[in-house]
C-alpha cells in the first residue's frame, strides 16, 4: 500500500546580502500576516525596511466611518512597524477598496522606490488565490501587478520625468520583488526566533481586529498556521515564504 500523505514543498533560502528592502502594500496589517516577523529578523541584522501603504485602509471596519478608520489604522501600523524595529512608514493614501492597476497607480509607487532607492522590493501575495479556492483582494492584485511595473519605472529616467527634480534620481538597483505567502511561493526565511515579535506586531492592529468581529481569534495561533508550514519546507519550526520575482535580463 503507497503513502497517500502530501508531500510538503521544499523552499530555497532567501538571500540576506542587501541592505534595504521598501515593502509595498495595499493597507495596514498587511504585512503582519507573516512578513513582520521576517522584518524583525531583516533589521535585527541592521538592514533598514521602509514601509508603504497605498492605502490607509479606511474602508476596512464597517462600523467606523472611513474619516475615523483611516487615521487610526494609520496609527496601529507605525505602533506595528515600531515593533518589529521599522521607523519608516509612509501612506500614500490613495482609495481603500477601489485601487486600479495602471498608470497612476506604477506612478505614485515609482516615485517610492526613486526616494527610497531599496535593493529589494517586497509586498503581498497578488496571485488571483492564495490557493484553491480563497480569492485574493482587488487591492492586493493591483498594488502587486504595479510594484513589478514601477521597480522598472524607477530606472527609467523618460517615464514619469516630472518626478526627477530636487536631486531626486532615477533607481534601477532593485534586484527582485519578493511576493510573500504567495501560492506560487518557492524561497523561505527562517522566523523562528522572531516569530514572537511577528505576533506582537499583528496584536497592534486591535480595532481592526476588533472589527472583523472574529470571536475566539488567536493571533498566535493564526500566525503558527501560516508560518508552520513554510517552516516544514525549510527544515525549521517557523518560516515566512516568499515567490521571489528577479529583476534585469536572463
Amino acid at each position: 500500500m503507497t503513502d497517500q500523505r502530501a508531500t510538503p514543498p521544499s523552499f530555497e533560502p532567501l538571500p540576506e546580502d542587501w541592505q534595504t528592502a521598501l515593502f509595498v502594500v495595499a493597507h495596514p496589517d498587511d504585512i503582519e500576516y507573516g512578513g513582520a516577523a521576517a522584518v524583525a529578523r531583516w533589521t535585527g541584522q541592521g538592514k533598514r525596511i521602509v514601509y508603504c501603504m497605498v492605502t490607509s485602509g479606511e474602508a476596512g471596519i464597517d462600523g467606523l466611518h472611513p474619516d475615523e478608520s483611516g487615521p487610526l489604522r494609520e496609527g496601529e501600523e507605525i505602533a506595528s512597524a515600531c515593533v518589529v524595529g521599522v521607523d519608516e512608514v509612509e501612506f500614500l493614501r490613495l482609495p481603500d477598496g477601489i485601487l486600479e492597476y495602471g498608470i497612476e497607480l506604477r506612478r505614485a509607487i515609482a516615485a517610492v522606490v526613486r526616494k527610497h532607492r531599496p535593493d529589494i522590493a517586497m509586498t503581498i501575495n497578488f496571485r488571483e488565490t492564495f490557493g484553491g479556492t480563497n480569492l485574493n483582494q482587488a487591492d492586493h492584485i493591483a498594488v502587486g501587478r504595479a510594484l513589478l511595473d514601477a521597480v522598472r519605472d524607477a530606472g527609467n529616467r523618460w517615464i514619469f520625468p516630472e518626478q526627477l527634480t530636487d536631486g531626486l534620481e532615477p533607481w534601477g538597483g532593485v534586484r527582485a520583488v519578493w511576493s510573500g505567502s504567495s501560492p506560487q511561493a518557492t524561497h523561505a526565511v527562517d522566523v523562528t526566533d522572531t516569530f514572537q515579535a511577528g505576533v506582537a506586531s499583528l496584536k497592534e492592529h486591535k480595532a481592526y481586529i476588533d472589527g472583523l468581529g472574529w470571536e475566539g481569534w488567536d493571533p498566535e495561533e493564526f500566525l503558527d498556521g501560516i508560518l508552520r508550514g513554510g517552516g516544514q519546507g525549510l527544515g525549521v519550526t517557523h518560516a515566512a515564504t516568499f515567490e521571489v520575482f528577479p529583476l534585469g535580463w536572463g
